[in-house]
């Protein structure tokens, strides 16, 4: 998946969404979503895991709930970085990336354990 092709996707089919429903899609509202796909998803793995009631579902439709919050978070993600202008391509390979020994020795950094702070 391509992460900006991904992220123009669902900018587009939110502001539609948003659009369509009388949706003010201000700095709050992108945090806010969010906090509560995260809630939805908590909700979601508890059920899975046995630790919520399950509703009178299926543990099929169990796993895909939890697949689909999943993906709601991700999609929240992706808005609120394109809201701040935020490149997530960039920004993962700084936090997380750097991380790998042929990536940290190919650019000549050291990952930030490695770094003397004397």
């Amino acid at each position: 998946m391509d992460i900006e092709q991904c992220s123009r996707q669902v900018e587009e089919v939110s502001r539609r969404y948003a659009q369509r429903n009388g949706i003010e899609r201000d700095d709050a509202w992108f945090m806010l979503k969010l906090h509560e796909e995260v809630g939805e998803l908590t909700q979601a793995y508890l059920m899975k895991t046995g630790q919520a009631r399950h509703k009178g579902l299926t543990p099929a439709q169990i796993e895909a709930a939890f697949r689909s919050e999943l993906a709601d978070v991700l999609g929240q993600v992706l808005l609120l970085a394109r809201r701040h202008d935020v490149d997530l391509d960039a920004a993962i390979h700084d936090k997380w990336l750097v991380w790998l020994p042929d990536d940290a020795s190919d650019s000549g950094q050291t990952p930030p354990d490695k770094v003397s702070s004397h």
